[in-house]
């Protein structure tokens, strides 16, 4: 085998992931599995773990490094790990250098581990990527790190401090994409929103945006992933409004929906934020589409508190949800709060999935009839500008196909190329 990478948790990692190939092959690493942790739930930290001991199981002779934000919070899990080689942190693991020297067999737990102080990072560096093995969008990193302390949140201390790409730099990244052949590029970040505020001028998301559509007229769409709705800046919604190439798809970082919680949670905004932002986006552009991070479960949560969760879905008019479960951080504030039965927490995170899910179904039956531009990621398969995935009967991999709704399954449109 060559370099195997596999990629937990968010868009940010799988774009660090492509950097992580082609460091380590530069290195001279050869035969290696390379996992890249994500640190946002208990489970994710489990799977990651899992997926290290079927790893050794299939590839025997492999070395097997550790990176990612779990790596860098927990670096002795992984290291106490026999199957094991190094352990790598966030702020090293872009670097040849990290791939260059992996420690014998069998070594000592305290050599495997390879993790500096990530608050002491300053700078992010515009990692060029030429492409992304089997995708048919691009993701382009323009901010690492967070400033905020959500109570419930470790990545923090996982990437460390804010701090952003400069934008010559993500144009040019996002032209050199283009010219290789891609139709769509998604920004990606930590703390998307807070793009800028330590560049020079402090620069927001919304002027990137317009300056990446400007000089970058070849590029036929761009995506924004996940954002802090009460961060969006005044040139951010302008674009929302005029410009055709922005997708009308919003990821926003909710979390809940009761305000005592998200006070709780050290949120910065109130439930009427939130809603106040989708009507406003939704008015500037009538076909923009939600989705949100909503947490089920977190400590305190009242059943009252958690009927205004369930509600938000409706009064924000979100449809793409991801839930999570409440899970403990160890070292977060959070967890040092009065805790929820797991039983019932596990029980509100199905409620708040089956309201998803029902506004998922009442989406893809409004969307019956209507016209849309596919990007076909597969053949069979692609996604509207919504990111709503769609069953199309024609177009290859990359292809932008004209198409009309005809129909749906339980999560999927069903489109014929027009």
């Amino acid at each position: 085998m060559a370099i195997e990478v596999i990629t937990f948790g968010c868009r940010l990692n799988t774009v660090e992931s492509e950097v992580m190939r082609r460091k380590a092959a530069e290195a001279g690493l050869d035969d290696a599995v390379l996992v890249n942790t994500c640190a946002v739930t208990g489970e994710a930290v489990r799977q990651a773990r899992q997926a290290i001991r079927r790893a050794r199981r299939q590839n025997p002779e492999a070395r097997i490094v550790v990176t990612g934000c779990a790596a860098q919070t927990q670096p002795g899990l992984f290291a106490d790990m026999a199957e094991v080689d190094l352990v790598v942190g966030n702020a090293d693991k872009l670097s040849e250098a990290a791939y260059a020297a992996i420690p014998d067999f069998g070594v000592a737990a305290s050599e495997k581990v390879r993790v500096n102080d990530i608050m002491a990072v300053r700078d992010t560096a515009p990692h060029l990527v030429d492409g992304f093995e089997g995708r048919t969008r691009a993701f382009v990193q323009v901010q690492n790190g967070c400033d905020h302390r959500c109570t419930f949140c470790i990545i923090p201390y996982g990437r460390g401090n804010s701090r952003s790409v400069p934008m010559g730099d993500v144009v040019g990244q996002v032209r050199r994409l283009v010219e290789n052949g891609y139709r769509e590029v998604v920004l990606t970040g930590v703390d998307l929103t807070s793009y800028g505020s330590d560049l020079p001028g402090t620069p927001r998301l919304g002027r990137l945006t317009r300056a990446i559509l400007r000089e970058v007229p070849e590029l036929s769409r761009l995506r924004i992933s996940s954002i802090d709705s009460v961060e969006v800046d005044a040139d951010l919604m302008a674009a929302i409004a005029e410009e055709a190439r922005l997708m009308p798809h919003m990821h926003l970082s909710l979390q809940h929906g009761d305000d005592l919680i998200l006070k709780r949670m050290k949120r910065r905004h109130l439930r009427a934020d939130a809603i106040r932002f989708c009507d406003e986006a939704r008015r500037l552009r009538p076909d923009m589409v939600f989705g949100a991070d909503l947490i089920a479960g977190f400590p305190t949560e009242t059943e009252a508190a958690f009927a205004n969760e369930l509600a938000i879905v409706a009064d924000c008019g979100l449809t793409h949800l991801h839930v999570f479960p409440y899970s403990a951080r160890p070292g977060t504030p959070a967890a040092r709060m009065p805790q929820l039965d797991r039983g019932l927490i596990k029980d509100r995170a199905g409620q708040l999935r089956a309201v998803g899910d029902a506004a998922l179904r009442r989406h893809l039956e409004a969307e019956i009839g209507r016209h849309h531009l596919v990007l076909v990621e597969k053949t069979g398969l692609g996604r509207t500008e919504q990111f709503t995935l769609t069953e199309i009967d024609r177009g290859e991999a990359g292809d932008i196909v004209p198409a009309v709704v005809t129909g749906h399954t339980e999560r999927t449109l069903i489109s014929k190329a027009a």
